[in-house]
This record gives structure tokens, C-alpha cells and sequence, in this order.
């Protein structure tokens, strides 16, 4: 959402920052159920494991394009693939604009695997597009059918 902006850090930081919400004219601060501070520095030691990882079993050619979280953009090449998948553990994440990309690129269905949070977002950013959450595997399933 255009209008949602999520902060990520030390926990007291966060709790600071959802304090001060009204006096900086903000509507409301939620604190997010998560189990680490993805997507910010504090999360080095994991982007650093991560590239390790990726070094002893790099990824291979793509068979489809890829759009990076941390880019909004296509990628192609592996040497970037892994590049930009060890910078997403610390990086922003770009979810309205890669929709947004996606959308203007010709994706028309998207497939949200294991929750219901990123389907009704991509919605909303992307617009006219089809969106479904799979979490069962009646859920599943159900998606096989439709392929």
C-alpha cells in the first residue's frame, strides 16, 4: 500500500517509533508478529550465511525471469540472482513496486504460497490482476486444478 511504510530494527527502537505515531500526524503504528528484524542491518550475520550458502551451490541458469524484491526489477542473470537474493536478507523490500512491474511486464496471475498477507497486498498495488493464497493442501490442490 502506497500509504503503509514498515520499519524494521531493534525491538525498543520500534516500540519508540510506534509511540511517537500521533505527534507526527500518522493514523496508527503496529507493532508486526515477526520472529526477527528482517530486512534490516541487524540481519548481517544471516545475509552473511546466506552469500556462504550461495558460494558452495550457486544458482544455475533461469528458466523464467525473476523480479527482485530488492530492485523491483527483472533479473536474469545468476551471478545477479545470487547477488540480489544475499541483499534482500538486509534490503528494503519493494513489494508495491515489483507488483507494479510485474503487472506492466504482463503477469496477470499471482500465487502466494504459505500465508494470506502478500496476495491482498499485490492486489492492491497491482490492481486488475488474479490472486491466490496457498496454505493447505485442499488449497493446493485446488490450484492444480486450475493449471
Amino acid at each position: 500500500d502506497p500509504g503503509q511504510v514498515v520499519l524494521s530494527g531493534h525491538k525498543g527502537a520500534i516500540d519508540r517509533a510506534i509511540a511517537l505515531v500521533k505527534d507526527f500526524g500518522i493514523k496508527r503504528g503496529v507493532s508486526l508478529p515477526v520472529s526477527a528484524p528482517f530486512h534490516c542491518p541487524l540481519m548481517q550475520p544471516a545475509a552473511d550465511a546466506m552469500a556462504a550458502a550461495l558460494a558452495k551451490t550457486p544458482p544455475g541458469p533461469l528458466s523464467v525471469a525473476l523480479f527482485a524484491n530488492v530492485t523491483a526489477s527483472v533479473v536474469t542473470d545468476p551471478a545477479e540472482v545470487q547477488r540480489l537474493l544475499v541483499e534482500q536478507v538486509c534490503g528494503r523490500v519493494r513489494w508495491r513496486e515489483s507488483a507494479i512491474a510485474m503487472k506492466a511486464a504482463g503477469v496477470e496471475h499471482f500465487v502466494e504460497l504459505g500465508g494470506k498477507v502478500v496476495a491482498p497486498m499485490i492486489a492492491r498495488s497491482a490492481g486488475e490482476v488474479a490472486t491466490v493464497s496457498v496454505v493447505t493442501m485442499a488449497d493446493i490442490e485446488e490450484l492444480a486444478k486450475g493449471l
